[in-house]
């Protein structure tokens, strides 16, 4: 949940300096980890979340991915069925256990990947999309390249390992992002908690599902002897949702612990707080010819910004613009950026426009005002 924070705004236009951040230092057994809010995308730990990684199960999220925009195109249904072939049925790792030569609903095939982790259920949902589970990988690399996975490849369905079937934590945030965004309507698969087929019940793989106050809805887990230990998960406390991956841990324990503690530090030390509201007039521009020599300046829209809790009365708020401003000015027009220094982050922007009109000077006025500045070189 977003709180206020009053920051005074000195008109300006060159740059910010960034302090430190004053927030707990923060370590992590992970080889891969990255933590980002949601809402305003800001980054709160990154160790290494743009290096290549083998991201195992994590992976499944992709195959995921192109199932639920399957069906939100309209090109299957939930009630559809896809039929298991011998390929399917015999892939090794962990399974769904399908049988060879039945046909399985969409439905029933998301929570066997979902909840059940099964490599089978992905080989059955390559080839009911796509005729073969290499074509599938094939639709996998385009539509990631489309929705902002920058350096990710895909060679199956279900991330058995492969020496070229590679991901980043960076990717994998934001492929959790777009599942959120992109099928609101079928999200909540990843928070069921288990899941019957052919008589085996199984659980949801992810640990944070089970801890009380953790907040955790989704994603996925991802293991091999390779990879390690890895987590895709998103979480909400109080309105605000984080998205989190930790990857290359030892053991199913470990993944648990420094998942939580991760998720733990990101809402203790970290918070969204409204900068500015629209109509609030956070500053005076000057303006030139104008009936008023100066114009209020407000933003367009709130500006939420993600904030060490420890320094949040320590930001620094500037105006940037090319000024004077020449009079006619109106109501709610651009006017330059509002950017805010934060410490031990990346400088935040926002639109800044003219909170009143202002006309322009009648004749004489502007004569007046010409021979003011000609004299005295002020407006």
């Amino acid at each position: 949940m977003a709180g206020m924070v009053a920051a005074g705004l000195v008109v300006a236009s060159q740059g910010l300096s960034l302090r430190q951040a004053m927030a707990e230092p923060l370590t992590t057994n992970a080889a891969h980890a990255y933590i980002v809010d949601y809402e305003t995308g800001a980054v709160l730990f990154d160790k290494l979340a743009t290096e290549r990684l083998h991201p195992a199960s994590m992976s499944k999220l992709m195959t995921i991915y192109m199932l639920f925009d399957a069906l939100k195109r309209g090109d299957a249904k939930l009630t559809d069925t896809f039929h298991v072939s011998e390929k399917a049925w015999s892939t090794q790792g962990s399974k769904m256990f399908v049988e060879i030569n039945s046909a399985i609903a969409i439905e029933d095939l998301i929570r066997g990947i979902i909840i059940q982790s099964g490599n089978d259920a992905c080989v059955v949902v390559a080839e009911g999309l796509a005729g073969s589970e290499e074509a599938f990988a094939d639709r996998m690399n385009k539509k990631a390249k489309e929705i902002g996975l920058t350096d990710s490849n895909f060679t199956n369905a279900s991330g058995l390992p492969d020496p070229n079937h590679l991901m980043t934590a960076k990717d994998l945030a934001t492929l959790a992002r777009r599942l959120i965004e992109d099928f609101p309507e079928y999200y909540p698969y990843f928070s069921e908690h288990e899941f019957v087929w052919h008589g085996i019940n199984q659980g949801n793989r992810n640990p944070l599902l089970y801890r009380k106050g953790s907040g955790v809805d989704g994603l996925k887990t991802g293991h091999t002897e390779e990879a390690g230990f890895g987590l895709t998960a998103s979480a909400v406390r109080d309105g605000r949702r984080v998205i989190m991956i930790v990857h290359g841990l030892t053991g199913m324990q470990e993944r648990a612990d420094e998942a939580g503690g991760l998720l733990d530090w990101a809402y203790r030390e970290y918070g969204n707080f409204t900068i500015a509201t629209p109509g609030t007039v956070l500053g005076e521009a000057e303006v030139w010819m104008g009936a008023e020599k100066t114009v209020p300046l407000t933003v367009e829209s709130d500006l939420l910004v993600t904030l060490p809790r420890s320094e949040r009365e320590k930001i620094v708020a500037r105006a940037v613009y090319q000024g004077p401003l020449e009079a006619p000015i109106a109501k709610g027009q651009e006017i330059g950026r509002l950017v805010i220094d934060i410490p031990g982050m990346p400088q935040a922007t926002a639109k800044l426009v003219a909170a009143k009109e202002v006309g322009e000077l009648g004749f004489g006025g502007r004569i007046a005002a010409a021979l003011q500045h000609f004299v005295f070189g002020s407006n």
